[in-house]
């Protein structure tokens, strides 16, 4: 009698079903709402470390090519990854659609997230003197064009990336790094509200808002700016090594990689 062959399921794609039980947590109407975000903040910290540990290390190993013979993997590195970018794609897709779920149901509550653009009079200047209080000293422009090397960016950091332009040449733009010090200040922050309700501005958006006043003296006339943040291979040991640039790191390193 022979024995069905096992099926097997890589581990890295048996952990992502894992975090997608986590979504399934976050989007349980019978979990509070506070619950339910809080369940979404830990799937996206559970991605940032599966990519920084996992996915470099499968990257790694597809690096090593011939070699791979020799790790005994039934499922080669190159498949896995090509899985985990399927499922991974679907996983944002369903964390997007659930947060903005639940953003409904906050502002079913009188909870409201608002951006820059939302802000009533009172609201504009509690973020202008915010801005100067808390935020201004804690932070440092990096303007893209004035240094020869891309800038040493930290792991796990959020940061805004931002481009400037004068209203009678659209054809000189400037590029600008801003790190959000949401580790220091939170990056929640609470508005003055109307009665009975609660406004809640992001900390980026609190630096969006007063973008004309951060660059001021350059005399820019319009601004755009995204978020993101970077991800990096946990084997680069670059935390104490700030002489040598995001850029340079990985090619100076034997198979490495990094993740933006």
């Amino acid at each position: 009698m022979s024995l069905m062959k096992r099926k097997t399921i890589a581990r890295d794609i048996s952990w992502l079903s894992f975090n997608g039980r986590v979504l399934q947590e976050a989007a349980d109407k019978s979990v509070p709402l506070r619950e339910r975000v809080k369940f979404l903040g830990i799937f996206s910290n559970n991605m940032d470390e599966f990519f920084r540990v996992r996915v470099a290390t499968l990257k790694r190993m597809a690096d090593v090519g011939a070699r791979i013979k020799n790790m005994h993997m039934e499922i080669s590195p190159e498949k896995i990854l090509d899985q985990i970018q399927e499922i991974v794609l679907e996983q944002q897709d369903e964390f997007t659609s659930i947060w903005e779920g639940i953003r409904r149901e906050l502002q079913n509550d009188n909870i409201h997230i608002v951006t820059e653009r939302r802000l009533n009079k009172e609201q504009q200047k509690f973020v202008q003197v915010f801005f100067e209080e808390e935020v201004r000293s804690n932070i440092i422009p990096l303007m893209i064009e004035s240094i020869t090397e891309f800038p040493y960016l930290r792991d796990k950091s959020i940061y805004l990336a931002v481009l400037m332009s004068k209203r009678n040449d659209n054809t000189q733009k400037t590029y600008s790094i801003i790190e959000v010090p949401s580790k220091v200040i939170g990056r929640f922050i609470r508005l003055p509200s109307p009665e009975g309700e609660h406004h809640i501005i992001l900390l980026e958006d609190v630096i969006r808002y007063n973008l004309k006043s951060i660059f001021s003296y350059f005399g820019f006339t319009s601004y755009q700016s995204w978020v993101f943040k970077v991800t990096k291979d946990a084997e680069i040991d670059i935390d104490n090594d700030i002489s040598t640039s995001l850029i340079q790191k990985p090619a100076q390193g034997e198979n490495r990689s990094f993740c933006l």
